[in-house]
């Protein structure tokens, strides 16, 4: 919200001074845009032509009690002490604030995709005429039992536990600011328990099964190709999507991808190996997509599954598990966690250390491979 001084004319010749509270706007229901404000009458005013010298001293002493009234005014907002809660800001549509909290985030590309998720799945539990005058305990925790019970993935997943919890944060931090705001009069965020936080399955292939889904058929060669791609050289699906051929360069017998990650917005260069330049193919113009009719889908997305099965697979592998594919077997190839890491565009090593922990896991696993010997100490 924005807070500011404004002047009024009066048909007088003076000029009033009021305290605007600007609070964004919203697209009404014939399409049009209707910005939301309030103001507050200080009954100040100034001179709007001074005469004198005397006027001129009443004019800067009002303009200055009226500034020392807005900074108090802007010091009890960011305290989340000012109630400005009225019969406009009860009748606003809960959906219409979260979409402008949404379009708040647009710079920061990762976190303005989750929020956009928050808000898709909001639209299919919340109505979009519910206001804030009817929003309580009830209602938050009605969107609660969605996230839990409700809520599906693309391919008509249920949502997993991590992203229970971070699509319903999402939505309690909504309800925070617009109790800092003045639309709530209780913060409900703090009424209803959040999701527990899980350390996540990274569901992963070994070699050797990657060697069978190698040489099994799958229905696009396109999906092959590219999730093989992505085994070998732990790129994103965001990432190897959006490829195009200027990205790739081949040179000195080697080849790299400079790109610009989708998800940490840093540049990358990644040398990748000749049997992934081959997955590829042949160089086309710089600007047209490698991967050429890839796109995400619920019908790609369930190939996977299919695919994997007719491998004889059971695990359950998205295309993200090729990334956790390509960290497993960086590390039981002797690459070490640093460089891994790097490879994976990780922005702190202790993400890449929850490969290592599948590797020491398996490590320990081979310790007690060795059949019992028939032993008889004495």
């Amino acid at each position: 919200m924005k807070i500011t001084l404004k002047e009024r004319k009066l048909s007088s010749g003076k000029i009033s001074l009021l305290i605007e509270y600007y609070k964004g706007s919203e697209i009404s229901q014939e399409g049009k845009r209707k910005h939301i404000r309030d103001h507050e009458n200080l009954k100040l005013y100034l001179y709007g032509d001074p005469k004198n010298s005397t006027e001129r001293k009443e004019n800067k002493e009002t303009m200055a009690l009226a500034k020392k009234i807005l900074a108090i005014r802007e010091a009890e907002y960011y305290q989340g002490k000012f109630d400005l809660k009225n019969t406009t800001k009860g009748k606003r549509r809960f959906l219409d604030f979260f979409s402008e909290k949404v379009e708040e985030r647009y710079e920061s590309p990762k976190n303005y995709g989750n929020w956009t998720a928050v808000y898709i799945h909001l639209q299919r539990c919340i109505s979009a005429n519910t206001i804030f005058d009817e929003i309580d305990e009830d209602f938050v925790n009605r969107v609660r039992k969605y996230f839990d019970k409700e809520a599906r993935t693309k391919s008509e997943l249920p949502l997993s536990l991590n992203s229970k919890y971070s699509y319903f944060n999402k939505f309690k931090a909504s309800l925070r600011a617009a109790f800092d705001e003045g639309y709530l009069s209780l913060n409900y965020a703090t009424k209803v328990q959040s999701f527990e936080q899980a350390e996540s399955q990274r569901e992963y292939l070994t070699f050797q099964e990657l060697q069978i889904l190698v040489n099994t058929e799958c229905k696009y060669e396109v999906l092959k190709r590219a999730f093989l791609f992505s085994c070998l050289s732990g790129l994103r699906w965001s990432d190897i999507n959006s490829m195009t051929w200027s990205e790739v360069r081949d040179e000195d017998n080697t080849s790299r991808v400079n790109f610009r990650q989708k998800k940490t917005d840093g540049v990358e260069y990644l040398y990748i190996s000749n049997q992934a330049r081959e997955l590829l193919g042949e160089r086309c113009s710089p600007n047209d997509r490698v991967f050429v009719g890839l796109k995400y889908s619920a019908v790609y997305n369930n190939e996977i599954v299919r695919w994997c099965s007719r491998a004889g697979i059971s695990k359950h592998i998205t295309f993200h598990s090729a990334r956790h594919t390509n960290a497993v077997l960086l590390l039981e190839n002797g690459a070490d966690i640093y460089t891994v890491s790097k490879r994976l565009g990780h922005r702190e090593i202790r993400t890449t250390q929850i490969y290592a922990k599948i590797i020491d896991t398996k490590m320990k696993e081979a310790a007690n491979s060795i059949p019992a010997l028939n032993l008889s100490l004495n």
